[in-house]
């Protein structure tokens, strides 16, 4: 049994830790490490909101980061005792900087219950194969939590459910098109989705005109309109959004157009293989909504595999030429029309 709550409290999800926390529930350790430096501040904000009242905070709650100290100022933080409080919290931000970090072990094993100690190690993952992060990973003390960057096709359902949060509705196209330019940043998504939402009321809908209002992305010239035209292959609508898209270079890198397109033109060609099932399942498969299983299709119709093919080909020799690993000479304009041109007329197989 001691084994099986082990596991649970091992594979804590974000969710779960967050509302163990308003719950009053608390671990003495927090090791919140990984390349998602977002549900990582959100937990740290939730522990720094939540355990302490205002004024028990002055006494009893210490921010302290990596870069300025050791893991001995660590210690002396941590075996404190609180101030007319039940307990003390005790955050180490940049948790990545701080030197010795191992040297800890001994208080990981053993750490003080009345001490909250979180460590924000933000921007990377612990090599789980020290002897210290076993410790970390084994104690049933330690709430141990990797934050890891959620997938290309995971942005629009999480889009999604941080809208439903606050009860605003958002169109399907609207979260492609947010999903499609913004990445998988959630600290960026979030920042403008708030700015999104911010003078709606309940009850509300997004769609992309609000976008291109309150964010500034086109509704009509950006990366998702631009694989909907590859699609189709409208010759006149990809050179109007490739005018667009250099009229407006800084928003549009090409690297991070080649990007988007191997991400679509990689779905295209799975659906090509997902003969036999039904459209929900082949969406879950291209983690796609299925809303837009449609477009896909009728994609694939005007697209071989062999044309799939030599698309990543393309798409792989103009991302290297964009950040100069052949020497190009020629703009990222230029880079960019020769790209898609060859992309419009691959030869028929």
């Amino acid at each position: 049994m001691h084994r099986l709550i082990k596991l649970l409290i091992l594979y804590m999800t974000y969710n779960q830790i967050v509302s163990a926390i308003k719950k009053k529930s608390y671990f003495p350790v927090y090791f919140l490490h990984g390349n998602e430096a977002y549900f990582i501040d959100q937990i740290v904000k939730c522990i720094e909101d939540s355990v302490l009242t205002e004024s028990e905070k002055a006494f009893n709650q210490t921010i302290l980061y990596g870069k300025e100290i050791d893991h001995k100022a660590v210690l002396d933080n941590a075996r404190r005792y609180p101030v007319m409080a039940e307990r003390q919290v005790v955050i180490v931000k940049e948790a990545q900087e701080l030197k010795h970090i191992d040297k800890l072990s001994a208080y990981f094993e053993k750490p003080l219950d009345s001490t909250i100690l979180v460590f924000a190690h933000k921007h990377k993952r612990l090599d789980k194969r020290k002897a210290f992060v076993k410790i970390l990973s084994k104690s049933d003390k330690v709430c141990f939590f990797e934050s890891t960057k959620l997938y290309d096709s995971k942005v629009p359902k999480w889009i999604e459910g941080y809208l439903k949060e606050k009860k605003i509705a958002i169109k399907a196209s609207a979260v492609r098109l947010l999903a499609e330019y913004l990445g998988t940043d959630l600290s960026k998504i979030v920042n403008e989705l708030d700015k999104l939402t911010i003078n709606l009321k309940e009850g509300e809908q997004i769609d992309k005109n609000l976008i291109q209002k309150n964010i500034g992305i086109s509704k009509d010239f950006n990366i998702f309109e631009l694989q909907t035209a590859l699609g189709n292959r409208d010759t006149f609508k990809v050179q109007m959004i490739i005018n667009y898209f250099i009229a407006n270079a800084k928003n549009h890198p090409l690297p991070m157009i080649t990007s988007a397109l191997h991400n679509y033109f990689s779905k295209l060609y799975m659906y090509k293989f997902l003969t036999g099932v039904s459209e929900s399942e082949a969406a879950r498969e291209m983690g796609v909504n299925s809303y837009f299983l449609k477009d896909y299709k009728r994609a694939a119709q005007t697209y071989s595999k062999q044309q799939l093919e030599n698309v990543f080909t393309v798409l792989k020799e103009y991302d290297l030429r964009s950040k100069g690993v052949h020497n190009s000479s020629l703009p990222h304009s230029a880079l960019l029309q020769e790209m898609l041109y060859k992309i419009m007329h691959l030869p028929t197989n």
